[in-house]
């Protein structure tokens, strides 16, 4: 049994979700990740209006008469969920933590490719991949994949995305369109994620809070790495303190959404202080207008 206010939210996120699909985000999702390619459909006659190109001259040399030949997208998509659960998405300084907007961010993702037919999976990972839920369709495995990314408690608490793209690599062997989600603290992964964004449609989305940027106002402040646990004395009273921090931070945020755009990954840029379906319908519209 799910505990109360888990079911609270994962309906909210439904109702919300179902509504933005079926309006907002209403074939902007389908029009922006495509099928894998093109099959033949049949054989037709011609008609004034097809395009000559499309003549099948065979068929035509056999029968008397011109014939074309049609293909239709192959629609199907594969979708999986990349999701950071590693023990920085306890931060948070707004009303929600970073896992949180990651789970409402998977959520709404989830059901737009559901409500397409396209098949859903999950990879959950830390400092390794703690699980793995194959690629299925339905409304059924759907609410399987929220329930267990709102719920999952894992087991170790680091970040190694290097090791969760080479994951992906191994068990989807066809082409994905995979959303990876996470704050993006770790080093060394810029190399596999170039290899994978080759076969792969790879979109990172990238998590962040405001207390990222900004130390508090006044008083001695210490900050503890939740993944390491180690802890860091700051004076949050100095000015030249909070400004230089604000400077790291801020660098270190360009230097991760460069690499992604280097990496040919689009980079979408999520805040705990923002609504994930806001940004995510933004990102659509952009890649709308970008393949004009």
């Amino acid at each position: 049994m799910l505990p109360p206010e888990i079911v609270k939210k994962i309906k909210k996120i439904h109702i919300k979700s179902s509504r933005l699909v079926n309006t907002m985000m209403a074939g902007q999702y389908k029009s922006v990740f495509r099928g894998s390619g093109i099959e033949f459909e049949e054989v037709r006659e011609y008609s004034p209006g097809d395009e000559v190109k499309s003549i099948d001259w065979k068929v035509s040399a056999r029968l008397g008469r011109p014939y074309i030949k049609r293909y239709r997208e192959e629609r199907e998509l594969v979708v999986i969920l990349l999701v950071d659960m590693s023990a920085s998405g306890n931060f948070g300084t707004t009303e929600n933590l970073k896992r949180e907007t990651a789970a409402e961010t998977a959520a709404i993702l989830a059901f737009n490719a559901i409500r397409n037919n396209d098949k859903v999976g999950a990879i959950l990972f830390t400092d390794t991949v703690e699980k793995y839920i194959p690629p299925k369709k339905g409304a059924s495995h759907v609410w399987r994949v929220i329930k267990e990314i709102f719920t999952f408690e894992p087991e170790r608490t680091g970040t190694d995305i290097q090791n969760a793209v080479l994951y992906l690599g191994r068990v989807c062997r066809k082409k994905t369109v995979s959303f990876l989600i996470s704050d993006f603290l770790d080093k060394n992964y810029a190399k596999q994620l170039r290899m994978i964004s080759k076969k792969h449609e790879l979109v990172g989305v990238l998590l962040s809070d405001p207390g990222d940027f900004h130390l508090p106002g006044a008083g001695i402040f210490y900050a503890q790495d939740f993944e390491t646990g180690d802890f860091i004395e700051l004076d949050a009273s100095d000015e030249n303190t909070r400004k230089k921090y604000t400077e790291i931070k801020t660098k270190e945020h360009r230097i991760i959404t460069s690499l992604l755009s280097s990496s040919d990954i689009d980079p979408v840029e999520i805040s705990t202080a923002d609504s994930p379906a806001d940004e995510l319908t933004k990102y659509f519209r952009y890649r709308e207008k970008r393949k004009r």
